[in-house]
């Protein structure tokens, strides 16, 4: 190599000499001289023979020592945990903390071979991201310690998917959470927000180490644990710092699996067989689809569709929610194929359902056609509950409905629930030009239910005097004053449940449950 670059320098210096020579003519035949050269002023039109070059003779150049700051390996890598191994770029944490995980993992052959073939639907696609990226490709393993890669993975705390999102923290990154779909499980929506939020760490921190404790523990907790830690006069590393046990242990993990990932032989580990190519390629739908069809057209296991398409927790995918679905790589194209020559029938039988009134589940699924049992368990409703007006459920879908879920609802349904309560059958006189409408809007019940109540229509007026059935949410009696002199004049009530409906409570601050 350097015979070829001294040779190389040889041939420059002898042409470079060739050029500066004196005799050297311009293309019309005369000595020329570079017009862009030209003096101030103009100066160099008046003397043309005035030569642009340097006096002196030529100075040798000097020799560059060529090199690379990394040197690619000729082979590409053999699996992809040999591609992981490649990447690793994080500094090595060495404690007796480290030690100990190393132990506890390796001691627990079954747990680790379910926990590395779950994730192998999934490693490929991550390490692709956190190259593009230029991240550390020890980050891939972070699953392994927050969800065992387990994307359908729910903490006490409410953390959910294989990244472990809070809600809140899911919101901040664009993850969506609403009745039909919830991103912090979605395999790429979850890994861009859980590479981003990273990235904004190792911003802030500039150490992946306090990085990674911020992502377990909360950047405002790590800032207080530093600011605490310069005030005292200590380090303000990691492994310095004064913090839960939880987030202690957290870096020990990942650095326990990163050294068995590195070299399992000599922890007795054996790591499954997984390629260096992609598992899943994502397929565009543009129609709504049962679950279940859309595994059977693309010859899947029902299991290994939903481990792909964990977001979707309901029997339908909404295509104008999420319109595409992961499906592994030889089974995309058969997919497509299958949809085309499909003939049989509806491609889904669930639709989305407004209720228009605060209703019990079983008032709720008499009106959609369904039993109740079926539409607490879709609906994932809890026991004494009541579904408040607005809210949005998956009911099926009737034999004359063809259209899909609009936009709109697939992005924004929710289902707002209110505890229910007991209702006391209580009867009232009608006032002068009283309806319907205005003894609903004055004892905040729904206009159907007073006149389901009544047995009249919505636009029914009453006499003046008439006796008007309702049913209220029961109340204390109040305790009577020692001044007051007999008893307060009460309506007259009876314990029976409503026969139609039920009354409409007051809107509240009821948060909205994914």
């Amino acid at each position: 190599m350097k015979s070829l670059f001294h040779l190389f320098v040889l041939s420059a210096s002898v042409w470079l000499a060739g050029c500066a020579s004196p005799g050297l003519m311009a293309p019309g035949g005369s000595q020329g001289t570079d017009p862009g050269l030209s003096a101030p002023n103009g100066a160099g039109a008046s003397n043309s023979n005035q030569t642009l070059y340097p006096a002196g003779g030529l100075k040798p150049l000097t020799a560059l020592q060529l090199g690379s700051q990394s040197v690619h390996a000729l082979m590409p890598p053999a699996d992809i945990w040999d591609r992981v191994r490649r990447g690793f770029a994080m500094p090595n944490l060495e404690s007796d903390l480290v030690q100990e995980r190393e132990l506890w993992y390796s001691s627990r052959p079954d747990y680790m071979a379910r926990m590395t073939e779950r994730g192998s639907k999934y490693l490929f696609y991550i390490v692709e991201e956190l190259e593009r990226r230029d991240m550390p490709s020890e980050l891939a393993l972070l699953p392994f310690i927050e969800s065992a890669f387990n994307p359908q993975a729910v903490s006490s705390a409410k953390a959910a998917g294989m990244w472990q999102f809070m809600p809140a923290t899911g919101k901040y990154f664009d993850l969506k959470q609403n009745m039909f779909r919830d991103d912090r499980r979605d395999v790429i929506e979850s890994t861009r927000a859980a590479l981003d939020y990273l990235q904004k760490l190792h911003r802030m921190f500039g150490d992946w180490h306090l990085a990674l404790a911020a992502y377990n523990w909360g950047e405002g907790s790590v800032q207080r644990a530093i600011k605490k830690a310069k005030n005292a006069g200590t380090g303000t590393r990691y492994e310095d710092l004064v913090m839960p046990m939880e987030t202690r242990m957290y870096v020990p993990k990942l650095q326990a699996v990163k050294n068995i990932v590195a070299n399992p032989a000599s922890f007795r580990v054996t790591l499954p067989e997984i390629g260096n190519h992609p598992y899943f390629q994502s397929v565009e739908i543009d129609r709504d689809i049962d679950v279940a069809l859309a595994a059977k057209l693309a010859e899947v296991p029902l299991d290994d569709f939903r481990a792909l398409n964990p977001s979707a927790s309901k029997p339908v995918l909404l295509a104008a929610g999420n319109p595409q679905v992961l499906l592994p790589w030889d089974n995309a194209e058969l997919f497509q194929s299958n949809l085309v020559a499909y003939t049989g029938g509806r491609l889904a039988n669930w639709t989305a359902w407004v209720a228009p009134s605060t209703l019990t589940p079983a008032d709720a699924a008499r009106r959609v056609g369904m039993s109740e049992d079926e539409l607490r368990s879709v609906n994932k409703i809890p026991p004494r509950m009541q579904i408040k007006a607005g809210s949005t459920l998956l009911v099926r879908r009737s034999a004359s409905l063809n259209s899909d879920v609009t936009e709109h609802i697939a992005d924004n349904g929710y289902l707002a629930l209110a505890p229910d309560v007991v209702l006391k059958r209580t009867v009232v006189k009608a006032g002068k030009k009283d309806n319907v409408a205005s003894m609903a809007r004055r004892f905040s019940v729904s206009v159907q239910a007073l006149a389901d109540w009544n047995k009249v229509s919505t636009s029914a007026a009453f006499k003046r005097g008439q006796s008007v059935v309702l049913y209220l949410p029961a109340k204390a009696r109040p305790a009577r004053s020692a001044k007051a002199g007999g008893k307060k004049a009460v309506a007259r009530t009876s314990a029976r449940a409503p026969a139609k409906g039920t009354a409409k409570s007051k809107p509240s601050r009821v948060a909205r449950q994914p």
